[in-house]
């Protein structure tokens, strides 16, 4: 591997110096700093340093928030590919063993000393404006509200810019006719495959009560309504996203079978319903509220009736979305083991039943979703600044790259409440739920 090498007085020397020692080797990725200084692998992207106030930075937040309030703000910036970087970052700490960063006294004092040395020292940079500030008890109704707008309420012109004209923002399922070398993908089919799917594995038909949870902008709510005829009760905490829906209800004509309603999920009365959905919600629940909101999908369900919930994943000592995703995009969430959430469910007095991984779906789902920020970058820009836009990018990227390698997972896992008698009413066999699903 061949390296850039200029004089070793420079700032880029004196960092990657520091951050050598800080991971246990050498330097995944080239360096460059704002006074033109380079080091490190000749070939693939660079990490710019565009000035000394993402140092400044990096002293007062160590780690991946300080960087990532770097990048957002353009402190920091990558000259090539963002995912390649991420990805040679993510194989030279699994391939060579090179551990994040874990700052000794001495370190830091070594750090500052550079630090002083390249003129970065001084007081600490505003946060970010795109960083969420939530106040109040964890997962307090209060708290989880402000944690949901400060995501979904970015406003639905951003949405409607970035997703495909279903609205779904979560993962597809993507049958090979919606693939195609040359042309791309097909984002919104894969959308309506999986909306399909789910359907069919919580067996509505004409006149069926359906309750979803944390319904988005209303894709499955209005997919069900519309193909299956369903009742739908849809309910979001988001005003955004119920303003959406209530609009789409109004124009589809499909008032007699939706109603919406903005509120928590333990505000939620009635029940007896003949299935309940909850598409990547279960996320924002929290880790000790989880029994809880099991049992009121127990609660919500009719005896023989089915519970569909799609979920993201992440293995016992990685639950939360890391500093980026918890600061920035998702606050509080929790994510857990797959097995733990089924035996959450079975806990409250379900019966898993199927349990489908859809993964590497979600590579393509997001990817899909990058493309389109990349391909509209200025609209993006004018509509919610640079520094949003940047979040979003590294938010994409990073969220693609983590599925990619396996940190995180998505599965849809369906349940049913057996009658007290213990029958399921389901199907001997799944199979009728994949026929000529890449033709609904």
């Amino acid at each position: 591997m061949s390296t850039v090498r200029t004089a070793r007085t420079g700032a880029a020397h004196r960092l990657a110096a520091l951050v050598e020692d800080a991971l246990g080797g050498p330097l995944p990725v080239r360096l460059r700093a704002w006074d033109g200084s380079e080091t490190g692998p000749a070939e693939g992207p660079a990490v710019v340093v565009r000035s000394r106030r993402a140092l400044r930075r990096l002293l007062w937040q160590p780690g991946e928030l300080g960087l990532a309030q770097a990048y957002v703000t353009g402190e920091l910036d990558i000259d090539g590919d963002l995912a390649d970087g991420l990805r040679r970052m993510w194989t030279a700490t699994r391939e060579r063993r090179l551990h994040p960063p874990r700052l000794s006294l001495a370190d830091r004092v070594r750090a500052a000393g550079t630090a002083v040395r390249l003129g970065a020292v001084g007081p600490r940079p505003a946060t970010p404006a795109s960083q969420a500030r939530l106040r109040g008890g964890l997962h307090t109704k209060s708290r989880d509200r402000a944690a949901i707008s400060h995501h979904y309420d970015l406003s639905n012109d951003f949405y409607r810019l970035l997703l495909d004209e279903t609205m779904a923002y979560s993962c597809g399922l993507w049958p090979e006719t919606y693939s195609d070398a040359d042309t791309g993908t097909d984002a919104a089919g894969a959308q309506r495959a999986k909306l399909e799917l789910i359907c069919r594995k919580l067996g509505l038909t004409d006149g069926s009560r359906l309750l979803d949870i944390g319904c988005g902008w209303g894709s499955l709510t209005l997919y069900a309504a519309e193909r299956h005829k369903t009742r739908v009760t849809a309910v979001t905490l988001a005003g955004e996203q119920a303003a959406h829906v209530r609009g789409q209800v109004r124009e589809r004509g499909l008032a007699d079978r939706v109603e919406v309603i903005c509120q928590d999920y333990r505000d939620i009365t009635g029940g007896d319903y003949d299935a309940v959905s909850t598409v990547e919600m279960g996320e924002h629940v929290g880790d000790a509220e989880y029994p809880a909101f099991a049992a009121a999908l127990h609660r919500m369900v009719r005896p023989g009736g089915r519970v569909l919930v799609q979920q993201m994943s992440r293995g016992r000592n990685a639950p939360g979305g890391g500093a980026f995703i918890e600061a920035y995009i998702a606050p509080d969430m929790h994510m857990r083991p797959l097995g733990e959430t089924v035996q959450l469910l079975e806990d409250a007095g379900l019966e898993v039943r199927h349990v489908e991984s859809l993964r590497e779906h979600y590579v393509r789902t997001v990817a899909a979703w990058h493309r389109t920020l990349e391909q509209r970058w200025d609209a993006f820009v004018a509509l919610a600044g640079e520094e949003t836009a940047r979040v979003w990018r590294l938010y994409l990227v990073g969220g693609a790259l983590a599925f990619e390698q396996r940190r995180m997972g998505v599965d849809q896992i369906l349940s049913v409440r057996p009658t007290a008698e213990g029958v399921s009413g389901m199907p001997a066999t799944p199979g009728e739920w994949y026929e000529r699903l890449d033709r609904s």
